[in-house]
């Protein structure tokens, strides 16, 4: 069946929705605002159980269909991106510094849509968990919901998870079976040397150049230590020292981010960046630290759970508008904590021609909004079918 009527004719609520959200962007765990817009429309709904303040901010609401069974999770993130928003448009950011440049708005107006045609109908035997979740571009919120309990707390046995992709054509979808996004880790390496005067540098214990050999060496990690037929990315991305032409600095910070899907992989870049920094250090005279941190996960699908994902959205956008088994990228997405914790899958929704994610002139293109709230409610009542656990 294409996209279900009732949610084609709430096209313009979803736009209403999202469009507030957009011109009142929040940040992190501090979606105080916007948490309490979508508890405020789901209890408009009539939806009664909603669990409020997990995470700070996140909620997770129940939906009971009309017989018992299993309960499914649908997933949609609220926070936005610390940048500023030139669009021009009438509803842009009232925030200075602050826009939603990755829909975050319109992954929340599809489950609002979907939450509300699933509490009209209830056409389906067991739970739907609708999970809106604060911090996914930073500070792992998804994460943070997975350690507070929720698969557990609210017996969910698997999620599914939407995420708009520019460049991909309208209103279609991609996912693929197992590894879809990368884990991602970052570094901070500090490095204390002794300051001076440049025109006596023989005086001083200058961090540049031991800087500069450890970025030089960081590269041949990945074309020297590492198989390549494995996926890895190490990017430098910030080096922050000096005040001036005439001082040597007594300090320096390298910044970056590390890309990959396995934690041997994960393990081997980690001990090599600590005999790197040490050596570097060792060579040059200067103190130096390295702090690894590990933070998001690989995101893996279920190849169970993606293929079933993928023969819903061909119900909702036609066969050929589905691409499966397209490989993987060395994005991240924190969506992955949850697909740790239980089976389920991620999947794309085609956004069109338009801006990409984190770009200032970015909009969530409203005319999928009923496509994508389409595939959560067929994917709920094809999973959980009235007469059957």
């Amino acid at each position: 069946m294409p996209v279900i009527n009732r949610l084609a004719g709430l096209s313009e609520e979803m736009t209403a929705w999202r469009r507030h959200i957009h011109s009142h962007p929040e940040l992190g765990f501090d979606c105080q605002e916007t948490a309490a817009f979508v508890a405020g429309k789901l209890r408009e709904f009539g939806i009664e159980e909603i669990h409020e303040g997990i995470a700070r901010t996140g909620i997770v609401a129940i939906i009971e269909g009309r017989a018992p069974g299993r309960t499914i999770g649908l997933r949609a993130d609220m926070d936005a991106l610390p940048m500023q928003e030139l669009t021009g448009l009438d509803y842009a950011s009232e925030v200075p510094g602050r826009m939603h440049a990755c829909g975050h708005d319109g992954h929340t107006a599809m489950l609002l849509g979907a939450a509300k045609y699933l509490s009209e109908t209830r056409n389906f035997a067991g739970r739907v968990a609708l999970i809106f979740q604060p911090a996914e571009e930073d500070g792992g919120g998804g994460g943070r919901m997975v350690e507070e309990g929720i698969m557990e707390r609210f017996d969910i046995a698997e999620v599914y998870a939407l995420h708009n992709a520019p460049g991909l054509p309208e209103g279609s979808f991609m996912t693929t079976p197992g590894p879809q996004m990368a884990a991602v880790d970052t570094i901070h390496i500090h490095v204390r040397g002794k300051g001076g005067h440049a025109a006596t540098p023989h005086e001083t214990k200058d961090p540049i150049p031991a800087v500069i050999g450890m970025v030089s060496a960081i590269q041949t990690i990945p074309s020297r230590n590492h198989n390549p037929l494995k996926d890895l990315v190490i990017s430098i991305t910030q080096i922050h020292t000096g005040s001036a032409e005439n001082i040597v600095p007594d300090t320096a910070y390298i910044n970056g981010t590390v890309r990959t899907y396995e934690e041997s992989v994960q393990d081997m870049v980690e001990a090599r960046l600590q005999e790197i920094v040490a050596g570097q250090a060792a060579a040059y005279g200067v103190e130096a630290e390295l702090i690894y941190e590990r933070w998001y996960p690989a995101t893996v699908n279920d190849a169970d759970c993606a293929a079933f994902a993928a023969d819903v959205a061909r119900e909702v956008a036609g066969e050929r508008r589905v691409l499966w088994d397209q490989g993987r990228e060395m994005g991240a997405e924190d969506f992955s904590f949850m697909l740790k914790a239980r089976p389920g899958a991620f999947l794309f929704i085609g956004q069109g021609d338009t801006a990409a994610v984190h770009q200032s002139k970015y909009d969530f293109n409203d005319r999928i909004a009923p496509v994508g709230a389409s595939f959560f409610a067929r994917l709920i009542e094809t999973a959980l079918p009235v007469g059957k656990d």
